[in-house]
């Protein structure tokens, strides 16, 4: 027989393309609480719900006694047989019931029951379908703009575009269809939150694989990804095959792949680079535009420092430190930079440092020389870390001889400069 609530069930299948099955379960159990709230149990009852026929069925299982004890269980003879003639006392006896009977207070409330339920599922639905899409290039309505977040509509269901996830330098019109990528979808009390986002660096890498199919074959890799939203971004690719150029499949013919990804961008600077797997190599290309002189690394600690020409240290830098602090990032190696100039000074001093007192042996003499190594002062750069009140400490060497010494130690050191 038809029933209210299962062509509302049938409705909503049509509508919101919630699972069959799921929607069965649901009814199934509204119809047995009402019939808990009417009869006090549910043990001889059965639910039969066909949900593509838009019917459903509710059985209650009695036994056929000659003299009724338990009308909720029991049924006399005289009154089964008149539905079916050749029962006997003993037998099972299946009595439809007529939801009707429940009285309309039991049914409104199920289809209050009902209804929330229903959103419920809908809600589940949501999530689990935005939930599967996450790190999916989407687009949407922008419905409403607020101070902190914006709502858009996809598809009927609204999305979260919060402040933190915006570009800072864009700006949103309501109305405006807007590119986004799906970031995360969260469960609330008021349902599942599915939050948005442009600034995300995968929105980034997922433009890339729409406009470069070799990326998304596989053929091209993105190694790693650094960016300032709306400033600058520096991505390493690889190529997974000799005769093709990463960095050249990835501008275009005459720019035009690299140019379509600036475009939705505003303008966004993107600076590619070839990655590898020497970090000298990939620290030396990640600092473009500038082109170190040398590059030191410190595997350990994972920081590097960078030579650079004195006529691009700013360069190098960037403003606001953006080129060196994204270089950074890109390759994972904290960055220093200097001067080449600075970098010179500081060698040539490390340099005559490292000279051994053997070299001013002939200026202060071999005893001299001698009591100097004894005392544990064996290269120039000791004796100048010493100073002269603590050269003067050793035994048989007096202010004169100190000076003597230093004397010695300056003039090696010009020596060393007229060289280079």
């Amino acid at each position: 027989m038809k029933s209210e609530i299962v062509e509302a069930f049938t409705q909503i299948v049509k509508e919101k393309n919630i699972d069959k099955s799921l929607l069965s379960e649901i009814i199934e159990n509204i119809m047995y609480s009402m019939i808990k709230k009417k009869y006090g149990s549910t043990d001889n009852f059965s639910i039969f719900v066909s949900m593509d026929k838009g019917e459903i069925e509710i059985c209650q299982s009695k036994t056929i006694v000659e003299s009724v004890e338990n009308a909720l269980v029991e049924i006399d003879l005289e009154s089964a047989r008149k539905v079916e003639p050749d029962l006997e006392v003993g037998d099972e006896f299946l009595e439809i019931i007529d939801p009707s009977t429940f009285g309309r207070r039991l049914i409104i409330s199920a289809k209050q029951n009902l209804n929330q339920k229903i959103k419920e599922a809908e809600k589940d639905v949501i999530y689990d379908e935005f939930k599967s899409r996450v790190g999916e290039i989407i687009t949407g309505d922008i419905r409403q703009v607020n101070r902190n977040e914006i709502f858009m509509n996809v598809e009927g269901v609204e999305l979260v575009f919060p402040k933190s996830e915006q570009i800072y330098n864009e700006r949103y019109r309501r109305g405006e269809h807007l590119k986004v990528i799906l970031k995360d979808v969260l469960k609330s009390h008021r349902g599942p939150e599915i939050i948005v986002s442009r600034s995300s660096p995968l929105f980034l890498v997922r433009l890339f694989e729409l406009e470069v199919p070799e990326i998304y074959e596989g053929i091209i890799e993105i190694k790693s990804v650094a960016r300032e939203a709306g400033e600058r971004t520096k991505i390493a690719v690889s190529s997974n095959d000799k005769r093709i150029d990463a960095v050249g499949a990835c501008v275009g013919m005459k720019g035009f792949r690299i140019q379509s990804i600036v475009k939705e961008l505003n303008d966004e600077k993107i600076d590619i680079i070839n990655w590898s797997s020497d970090p000298e190599l990939f620290i030396t290309r990640a600092l473009s535009p500038t082109k170190p002189i040398k590059v030191i690394v410190n595997n350990e600690d994972r920081t590097a420092l960078a030579v650079i020409p004195d006529d691009q240290i700013s360069l190098a830098i960037g403003r606001g430190g953006q080129n060196k602090r994204l270089a950074s990032k890109l390759t994972g190696f904290e960055i220093n930079t200097i001067k080449a100039s600075e970098y010179a000074e500081i060698e040539d001093s490390e340099s005559v440092h490292s000279v051994d007192v053997t070299e001013i042996e002939n200026e202060i003499g071999y005893s001299i020389t001698k009591k100097l190594i004894t005392s544990g002062y064996e290269t120039i750069g000791e004796i100048i870390d010493a100073g002269k009140e603590e050269i003067q400490q050793i035994r048989g060497i007096g202010a004169k001889t100190v000076d003597k010494i230093f004397e010695a130690i300056e003039s090696i050191t010009e020596e060393e400069e007229e060289l280079e």
